[in-house]
C-alpha cells in the first residue's frame, strides 16, 4: 500500500522561503511521476508542480513558475519542493500526490495522496 508522508511547511513571512518534503513508501518510487497540488480556504484544489518518473521533466503552473522548484531523489524515494518569495496567495494545504500512469498536471490522474500540510505566508 502506496504512503506519502509530507514534511516541512508552517508559517513563513511573506519574501521567505520554505521547502516541502514528501517521502512515497509500500511502492517502488521510481513507479510514480509525482506532483505537489494547493488547496486555498474555500477555493479548488489546484496543480503547484509535478515531475516525471525519472526527474528530468519538472512542470509548473504559471503561478509558481521562477518562484518554486521540484526535484526528486529516487535513491531516497523523496520529492521536495523548494518554494521562494512566498506571498500571501500561497497560503494553503499543500498536497503531495502520486501518479503510476496519468498526466502529470491532471488531478484526476493522481491515485494516491498524502494528507496535506499547511502553509501559511503572513504578509
Amino acid at each position: 500500500q502506496v504512503q506519502l508522508a509530507e514534511s516541512g511547511g508552517g508559517l513563513v513571512q511573506a519574501g521567505g522561503s520554505q521547502r516541502l518534503s514528501c517521502v512515497l513508501s509500500g511502492r517502488t518510487f521510481s513507479d510514480f511521476a509525482m506532483a505537489w497540488f494547493r488547496q486555498a480556504p474555500g477555493k479548488e484544489r489546484e496543480f503547484v508542480s509535478g515531475i516525471s518518473w525519472s526527474g528530468m521533466d519538472p512542470y509548473y503552473a504559471d503561478f509558481v513558475k521562477g518562484r518554486f522548484r521540484i526535484t526528486r531523489d529516487n535513491a531516497k524515494s523523496t520529492v521536495i519542493l523548494d518554494m521562494s518569495s512566498l506571498q500571501a496567495d500561497d497560503t494553503a494545504v499543500y498536497y503531495c500526490a502520486a501518479t503510476e500512469y496519468g498526466s502529470i498536471q491532471r488531478i484526476s490522474a493522481y491515485e494516491h495522496w498524502g494528507q496535506g500540510i499547511q502553509v501559511t505566508v503572513s504578509s
